[in-house]
C-alpha cells in the first residue's frame, strides 16, 4: 500500500505568508504515473537531455544557450536584512557513511525533459530536496515542473544506485512563483520515500529503498551569512556550453568550484538585487540547483548549505564563464525550508 503526503497548494499561515507551495504528486495514481515515466530504459537516456536554464524553463522549444547576465554589478548591501537564524547541522546517513548527498533532478516542461542538480537536506522529515527555482517551477507558464524526481548519485547509464525520488511538494518564495524574481530562485522540494527498478518476470516492479535522508544524509544549512566574511565551494554537474561554443562538462560526473569569497551582485534586467557571486567559477548549465556549501569536510562529505547555482556569469564578456551566483539565503529562505521540512512523508511505496 503507497501512503501519500497530504496535498500543499498555499500558503499556510500568516507567519508563512511568504511561503508559496504547489503539490506534485498527492494520489498512488499520481507518484506511479511519475514513477512509470522514468522507466530504466528512459532513465538510460538521461544524460542526452536539456540542461535547464532559466530561458530553458520558460520556452520548451530545444536550446543549449543559457540565460547568462551582463556584467556583474557590485552593491554595499541587500535591499532586506533579516535577524540570525538557527543553523541546521549536516546529518550522516544511518545505512552507511561513503555516499553524497548531490545528485540530479530530471523533471519535464511541455513536452520536453530537462535536468538540473540538487543536494538532500538534513530535515526533521528526513525528506528535503534543494535546487534552484526554476528547477522546479516556471513562474512564466505559472506551472510546476511535470514528472520531477530526484536520483541522488546518478550513474553514467542510468543507474539509481541510492534510489529514485517522486516529488511531492515544491516550496519556495511567492515572489519566484509570482514574478519570477531571482533574488528568490530556490526551491526546496519534499519528496517521498526512494524506490528502485528491480527486474521481474520480464519487466519492472519498484521495490521501497526509504527516506533520502537516511540513505545519503543531508546537508546542513547556515543562514544570513555576509558576503565577503565567508568561503564557499559549489556544486554541480555541469553540460552545457561555454559562450566560446566548446562543451569541456558533460554532464556525467560531479564537479566543484573550490572554496572561494563571495560578494553581493545584482542584475536590473532579472530583478535580481540581493545576489550572491562566487567568482573564478566555471560552471556551465546543468549545473543549476547544484549546492552551495560552506566548511565542506570531504571525507563526510557533508557541509552546510548557503545557496545554490541560480545564474551563469560571462563577467568580462570573454569566451568563458568565470562566475556564477546564487540567491542571498537569508531567514526568509529558512522560512521556505522549514515549511518543506514540516510536510509528513510517506510511510512506504510497496
Amino acid at each position: 500500500m503507497l501512503l501519500l503526503l497530504p496535498a500543499f497548494t498555499g500558503v499556510a499561515s500568516a507567519r508563512d505568508s511568504r511561503v508559496f507551495g504547489v503539490t506534485l504528486a498527492k494520489t498512488s495514481a499520481d507518484v506511479k504515473r511519475v514513477a512509470d515515466y522514468w522507466q530504466p530504459a528512459r532513465l538510460k537516456d538521461a544524460d542526452s537531455y536539456s540542461p535547464a536554464t532559466p530561458a530553458a524553463a520558460a520556452t520548451p522549444a530545444p536550446s543549449s544557450t543559457p540565460a547568462s547576465s551582463a556584467p556583474a554589478t557590485q552593491v554595499s548591501s541587500p535591499v532586506t536584512r533579516a535577524t540570525a537564524a538557527q543553523p541546521v547541522a549536516p546529518v550522516l546517513p544511518r545505512k552507511r557513511t561513503a555516499a553524497t548527498t548531490m545528485g540530479k533532478v530530471f523533471f519535464r516542461f511541455g513536452d520536453k525533459e530537462y535536468w538540473c542538480s540538487a543536494s538532500a537536506v538534513a530535515a526533521k522529515n528526513r525528506s528535503v530536496v534543494a535546487t534552484a527555482g526554476h528547477c522546479a517551477y516556471d513562474p512564466r507558464q505559472a506551472k510546476a515542473a511535470e514528472f520531477w524526481i530526484f536520483v541522488p548519485n546518478p550513474g553514467p547509464n542510468g543507474e539509481t544506485p541510492d534510489g529514485i525520488y517522486v516529488g511531492a511538494s515544491i516550496s519556495m518564495h511567492e515572489d519566484w512563483s509570482g514574478k519570477g524574481d531571482y533574488d528568490f530562485d530556490y526551491a526546496f522540494v519534499t519528496v517521498h520515500r526512494g524506490f528502485k527498478w528491480v527486474a521481474k518476470n520480464g519487466g519492472y516492479v519498484m521495490q521501497d529503498v526509504g527516506r533520502l535522508q537516511d540513505n545519503v544524509g543531508g546537508q546542513g544549512i547556515e543562514l544570513n551569512k555576509k558576503p565577503g566574511t565567508y568561503t564557499v565551494a559549489a556544486w554541480g554537474y555541469p553540460a552545457g556550453a561555454q559562450p566560446d561554443g566548446s562543451r569541456p562538462f558533460d554532464g556525467k560526473s560531479l564537479k566543484t568550484c573550490k572554496p572561494g569569497p563571495t560578494r553581493w551582485t545584482s542584475a536590473v534586467s532579472l530583478d535580481l538585487q540581493k545576489g550572491v557571486q562566487l567568482l573564478s567559477c566555471d560552471f556551465s548549465p546543468g549545473a543549476s540547483g547544484g549546492p552551495w556549501l560552506i566548511g565542506y569536510n570531504d571525507d563526510r562529505g557533508l557541509g552546510s548549505l548557503n545557496g545554490v547555482n541560480s545564474l551563469t556569469w560571462n563577467r568580462d564578456a570573454k569566451d568563458w564563464y568565470d562566475a556564477v551566483s546564487s540567491p542571498y539565503f537569508d531567514t526568509t529562505a529558512g522560512e521556505v525550508y522549514r515549511r518543506a521540512a514540516a510536510q509528513t512523508t510517506p510511510a512506504n511505496v510497496t
